[in-house]
């Protein structure tokens, strides 16, 4: 399977070749800055299946989990590509608003204690207070 997609100004373009090892919603405080109070939602894939082209941006810090998370957007128009983390540099941690129709849903919320007051999270998901395992298996 192969998906594609691009940030709000087509600057920054993406192609992912395989399949997300995890589909999940992210409550951390960090994501909820990033995607302006809510969760962010992420197809976790292996690096090398994915190809940008166009200038990316990246900022870093120490996560609550104590790994160092890096977000990477585009310069321009500011819209958000994927995370990764120190932890596993062979994934990331792709923002499913980047893709075009992709059809994938999460599956999993994470940081689930540091959602917002009066969060309405969904029964179906499989959910964890923090940090959840890692997905899926290292290449």
């Amino acid at each position: 399977m192969s998906y594609a997609g691009s940030c709000a100004c087509s600057a920054v373009e993406i192609r992912i070749e395989g399949e997300p090892v995890a589909v999940r919603q992210c409550w951390c405080r960090q994501c909820q800055k990033l995607a302006a109070g809510g969760p962010t939602h992420n197809g976790i894939f292996f690096t090398a299946d994915i190809a940008l082209t166009g200038v990316v941006a990246s900022n870093s810090r120490v996560a609550a989990s104590g790994n160092e998370l890096t977000w990477s957007f585009c310069p321009a128009c500011g819209t958000q590509l994927y995370g990764a983390s120190s932890a596993r540099p062979e994934m990331r941690a792709v923002r499913l608003g980047l893709l075009d129709e992709h059809g994938l849903e999460p599956t999993v919320a994470i940081w689930v204690d540091e959602a917002p007051a009066g969060t309405v999270l969904n029964p179906a998901l499989a959910q964890y207070p923090a940090q959840p395992p890692a997905p899926g298996a290292p290449r």
